[in-house]
């Protein structure tokens, strides 16, 4: 069996094609439960996030691996295989254990270096463990993504450049200002009490807003956030210091009224449709009353201290009049020409349906009016030719015009500036895939929405950038690019060893068994040796047996785990005739007992992951606290699995 993935990120898809694909918890459960049906997979796990969709299984064959991977995530998502194809990309053995290591570091991530990615793969070996399909292959393998992720967090400044998508999107209505002022004093409400949304209210408490709402569809869980961000962030008695920030929950059926009070609101939930439509935007925009922000202008009127968002004119009121009338010494009747809003005189609607000598006087009238124009300073406005060198030009313009009817327009058309937008009075901060905010909200005056697809935008313009703080960046991505690679060979190297395991266990037991024959053939051929001469004898043959083979099967362990040798396994199998029965026994055998040593059988037919009622689940298997915000914790679980050491323990880094 071997490690494959298939999946698409921010990296091959636009954020369109994610927003379709995206799963549903229910989705992703139904995900599992297929492919481990399917013939090519024994185990699999599913990795989604907002800008991820992942599916990870043990296969035996790898292009039929590929086809029914893609398949069943063609079908789960809803999204046509032919049409999803193109964005799909496929790692496989080493290669797909060096991208999950990558990922958990946050290499992969939007957002260089962000921790929340560590309680994302958490989520998801949970859920692959609750439905039992995560073997030992892909239980090993998250949980040493999940310290290979921790130890470049605590070894090198990856997280240096920003703690998370949250903090990212919010730096976008900063507009280079820091966080912390723009956010001072603001009312926020946050929709969701996943763990994004607890990251989202943690992260705008700690930036000193004012109040901090949240809505939840489960009005248990936003009370329980609400009651956690007061207890943290709240006042502090005795004068302690704290940020002062007023917690409170709301239902979901609150939401219309709270954003007309709202400054920022940040939305990640699980809907599949649309939370916040532009048209409940508007409405809650609608007569709003808030402080009137410096500087606002556009679309807001003020009224006694405070401003109304009222509908911004698209066309400006300053545009130069219609110049029907006012050319001098033009050789055409213009009396007649009827003017259109935001049309030139000189362009075709003036010429329309002239004789072709009229055309060529009125041309060669553009051409000097063109010169008399640039030489007092308006250059741009029309194109200037000497009528004499362009004589041809302007004679197969009018013989165009004769045929055609018309002329081309000759003046450039007058520049028209965009209405100004106003000073946003609502920042909305859409974190969910699929989107929960409706995208026309963005065209809402007054409205600034930032989203998954605007923040891939911004992360690749960051990406371009250079700046002073680039150079140590870089420095820390390839710190943790050569953490990542030492894990993942001590990784193979180990799981290749625990490959030719079995073949060696099958061996010695069938040397026991020879050693176990002979003694009793000795037993009939001399009866008359009595207790201490029998083990004496059964003690010599077997050191014999155990010296013979000691040699050869340390040296097998070794080449197995070098790159390549799998095929000793095969050879020790061939050499000493093993029945594949047997050695297929011995792993049965082990993976039961690593069931149990988990305390994966319950009696209840679901995963017993030791979870405590403190909401920890014990042996750092998955899951956080209830008072942990920033989706990482990275110092709040222990990992107890010694499966595989980390690379540094052995030495290696």
């Amino acid at each position: 069996m071997s490690l494959l993935v298939v999946g698409l990120s921010h990296r091959s898809a636009p954020v369109s094609v994610l927003e379709r694909a995206a799963l549903p918890a229910d989705a992703q459960v139904k995900l599992l439960q297929d492919t481990v049906a399917a013939e090519p997979a024994a185990e699999a796990a599913v990795l989604a996030t907002c800008n991820r969709i992942e599916l990870y299984a043990d296969v035996d064959k790898f292009h039929a691996g590929v086809a029914e991977l893609s398949t069943l995530l063609a079908r789960h998502s809803g999204v046509g295989l032919e049409e999803l194809t193109p964005y799909l990309y496929v790692h496989y053995e080493d290669r797909a254990v060096h991208h999950l290591f990558s990922v958990a570091c946050g290499l992969d991530s939007m957002v260089i270096g962000e921790g929340q990615i560590l309680g994302q793969i958490k989520d998801a070996l949970a859920t692959s463990q609750e439905v039992h399909s995560a073997g030992r292959l892909l239980n090993d393998l998250f949980q040493q993504a999940l310290r290979v992720g921790k130890r470049a967090h605590s070894e090198t400044g990856i997280d240096r450049a920003g703690q998370s998508l949250v903090t990212f999107g919010l730096e976008q209505f900063a507009a280079g200002a820091s966080v912390d002022a723009w956010a001072r004093g603001k009312r926020a409400l946050v929709i969701g009490a996943g763990s994004m949304s607890s990251l989202a209210a943690a992260t705008l408490a700690r930036a000193g807003v004012a109040e901090v709402v949240v809505a939840n569809r489960t009005f248990d869980r936003a009370e329980r956030l609400a009651e956690l961000l007061g207890e943290q962030y709240g006042q502090r008695p005795d004068g302690q210091d704290g940020t002062d920030v007023l917690a409170r929950a709301v239902p979901m059926d609150a939401v219309a009224g709270e954003l007309t009070r709202a400054d920022v609101v940040v939305s990640c939930t699980g809907a599949t449709g649309l939370v916040l439509t532009a048209e409940s935007v508007a409405a809650a925009l609608e007569g709003r009353t808030v402080p009137a922000p410096a500087g606002a202008g556009g679309g807001l009127r003020a009224t006694g201290g405070s401003v109304r968002t009222t509908a911004t004119p698209g066309v400006r009121d300053d545009l130069p009049p219609t110049s029907v009338g006012t050319e001098d010494n033009c050789p055409l009747d213009l009396s007649a020409v009827q003017a259109t809003a935001g049309f030139s005189v000189l362009g075709e609607a003036a010429v329309a349906g002239m004789a072709a000598a009229e055309l060529e006087q009125h041309a060669a009238w553009v051409d000097k009016g063109a010169s008399a124009t640039a030489s007092e300073g308006q250059t741009g406005l029309t194109v200037v030719l000497d009528p004499a060198a362009e004589a041809e030009a302007i004679a197969a313009l009018a013989a165009a015009a004769a045929t055609v009817g018309r002329v081309p327009e000759r003046r450039r058309p007058e520049p028209v500036a965009e209405a100004p937008r106003p000073a946003p009075v609502l920042s909305l901060l859409d974190l969910a895939m699929p989107r929960d905010i409706d995208a026309a909200a963005h065209r809402l005056p007054g409205v600034r929405l930032v989203d998954i697809e605007s923040l891939a935008d911004a992360s690749a313009t960051v990406s371009d950038q250079r700046t002073p703080s680039a150079g140590a960046m870089a420095a820390d991505v390839d710190q943790v690019r050569r953490i990542v690679a030492d894990e993942v060979a001590a990784f193979g190297a180990a799981l290749r060893a625990a490959h030719i395991t079995p073949t060696v266990v099958a061996l010695r037991t069938m040397a026991a068994d020879v050693v176990a024959g002979e003694i009793a053939r000795l037993d009939g051929r001399l009866p008359g040796l009595d207790d201490k001469q029998r083990g004496e004898i059964t003690q010599t043959v077997r050191r014999v047996v155990d010296k013979l083979l000691h040699a050869p099967t340390v040296r097998v362990k070794q080449l197995a785990a070098e790159p390549g040798g799998a095929g000793y396994a095969d050879a020790l199998r061939t050499l000493f005739d093993l029945d594949q029965e047997t050695v297929d026994a011995v792993s049965r055998a082990d993976d039961r007992a690593d069931d149990w040593a988990d305390g994966r059988d319950s009696g209840d037919g679901r995963v017993d992951n030791g979870r405590s009622g403190n909401g920890r689940v014990d042996g750092g298997r998955v899951g956080r606290t209830d008072s942990t915000f920033d989706g990482t914790a990275f110092g709040a679980h222990t990992f107890d699995s010694d499966n595989f050491e980390s690379a540094e323990n052995r030495g290696r880094a």
